[in-house]
């Protein structure tokens, strides 16, 4: 929230990106910028596709700088975490008057809640 507080909207996603790890390195959490990671389908590497953040190995972190999130945008952070193995991830959107965020999860690693939020 501090990076779209003190920035507003407007700016490319790779300005909030820059200022989001200046604030994560701030607070102390471990991250990677740009973390590539490999594709399979049915065991078969198909491409890569690098998430914007991994924080403390832990957590998948996608941004967005649009005017408004859409379904497909959730659905596509939402295959990031299954595709990358990770239990949790979160949408970050600061191209909106106010900051966007959804918190999304791995169904397969999640059974019990594996809807999107």
């Amino acid at each position: 929230m501090k990076v779209h507080n003190t920035l507003g909207n407007g700016f490319q996603e790779v300005i909030y990106q820059r200022c989001l790890a200046i604030e994560l390195g701030n607070v102390g959490l471990g991250f990677t910028r740009e973390q590539e990671h490999t594709i399979y389908y049915n065991g078969i590497e198909v491409g890569t596709r690098r998430a914007d953040f991994v924080v403390e190995n832990k957590i998948i972190v996608e941004l967005k700088a649009l005017i408004n999130l859409e379904d497909v945008h959730l659905a596509q952070a939402k295959n990031y975490v299954v595709a990358y193995g990770f239990d949790i991830g979160l949408l970050i959107n600061f191209g909106a008057t106010s900051l966007q965020y959804k918190k999304v999860f791995n169904s397969k690693t999640n059974p019990v809640n594996p809807q999107i939020k």
